[in-house]
């Protein structure tokens, strides 16, 4: 397993986590069992944004005498209501969703408490404006909570919690297909192939602009739906109309600014251990440029993806960092101190570019690298 730390929290995570949905089907035994892998294989941190009772106890019989081999992520405003999951925001039900969650997990503190599902403005204000944010620091600061963050699949409203200063994670939902799309208040665009029958290409500016400054924060993004729902893995679902592979699927996700861990979702251990078997993957494997490149319906053009096919530099560049340090700064409009620090330990600087070209021929998206190593040149000053 790879690991990373998880932003300015410090947290060491495994690059690889796991998400919670498919437990809601399985039995508790079931569930502990497929916990224990996840475990073994070097898996640390763990999403859980089920109220259903019996998730909520796997992972509490799971962590049962070895609470700090976990790093949890689990969810305020998600309650069991009458037998039925509910998003809330009434502070009663929230509360008593918080103290069951604890309960069950039988630990006092969680390692990130999420402010689950906001996608709408209206939704925002609501939460950043009212009690639902003060009772998430009341629990930070009682030790319940070591740190907070939010969950939404709206770059525009991931955008205003990281500049609010009070969210240090940011649980995102990525992947190529979600990435080419504008944002919206509705998830459910995002899952309608209907919304990839037009021309897209190339990354949406606002999902570019969010990850860029959560990297310059840090603000770690987790991520969810890696796979678009399974879309991905199909070529008949794809809006691609090809099928990626799970390894690409998660190269893809680690390759975005600012990302510390994905959130694979796992029905059993051997899809669990197909996710986990990334860390161990070739170049080859992981690759997922060459199939964007070849997509007639979606064009990725000129625009670096952080791939690497341009190595090796003839002067020893890291073209894809350099890349990216000067597309956090573009993004921004400015040039956040730590991206400078970043671009600043790197050995050899775009300025040595010496303009021979082959770096060019090598780029599956067509990237006009000379162009862009003399762009970060003018950024950095070197």
């Amino acid at each position: 397993m790879n690991y990373r730390t998880l932003g300015r929290t410090g947290l060491t995570v495994s690059e690889i986590g796991l998400g919670s949905e498919a437990f809601v089907k399985q039995t508790v035994e079931d569930g502990v069992a497929l916990v224990n892998a996840a475990i073994g294989a070097g898996v640390n941190y763990f999403d859980l944004f089920n109220p259903e009772p019996h998730v909520r106890d796997v992972f509490g019989l799971a962590m049962q005498g070895r609470r700090e081999e976990f790093i949890m992520q689990a969810h305020l405003c998600s309650a069991w209501i009458d037998g039925q999951y509910k998003r809330t925001r009434d502070m009663d039900q929230v509360k008593a969703a918080f103290t069951d969650l604890m309960a069950r997990l039988r630990t006092d503190y969680i390692d990130v408490g999420m402010v689950h599902y906001v996608d709408e403005q209206k939704d925002f204000d609501q939460v950043f404006g009212g009690p639902v944010i003060e009772f998430a620091k009341e629990q930070k600061a009682a030790g319940h909570i070591r740190h907070i963050g939010m969950s939404t699949h709206n770059p525009r409203i991931a955008i205003q919690a990281v500049k609010s200063g009070l969210i240090d994670v940011i649980m995102f939902s990525i992947n190529p297909a979600y990435d080419i799309l504008p944002p919206n208040e509705d998830i459910n665009v995002m899952l309608d192939k209907a919304s990839y029958e037009t021309v897209l290409s190339n990354i949406d500016p606002e999902r570019q602009e969010l990850y860029s400054l959560c990297e310059s924060q840090g603000v770690a993004i987790t991520v969810m739906k890696p796979y678009g729902g399974g879309a991905l893995l199909s070529a008949e679902a794809s809006p691609f109309g090809a099928a990626m592979s799970v390894a690409q699927c998660l190269h893809y996700c680690l390759t975005r600014p600012g990302v510390a861990t994905v959130l694979a979702g796992a029905v059993n251990k051997e899809e669990l251990m197909e996710a986990v078997a990334y860390c161990d993957a070739g170049d080859a494997e992981r690759d997922y440029a060459k199939l964007l490149s070849s997509c007639p319906a979606h064009p990725f053009t000129d625009k670096c993806m952080y791939c690497g096919h341009c190595a090796p530099c003839t002067a020893g560049i890291d073209i894809a960092s350099v890349n990216k340090f000067a597309d956090l700064c573009e993004a921004q409009h400015m040039v956040p101190e730590t991206v400078r620090e970043h671009y600043n330990v790197l050995s050899v600087k775009a300025g040595a570019c010496v303009k021979c070209g082959q770096c060019e021929a090598r780029c599956p998206f067509g990237v006009k690298i000379v162009e862009h190593m003399q762009k970060a040149v003018d950024i950095f000053g070197e």
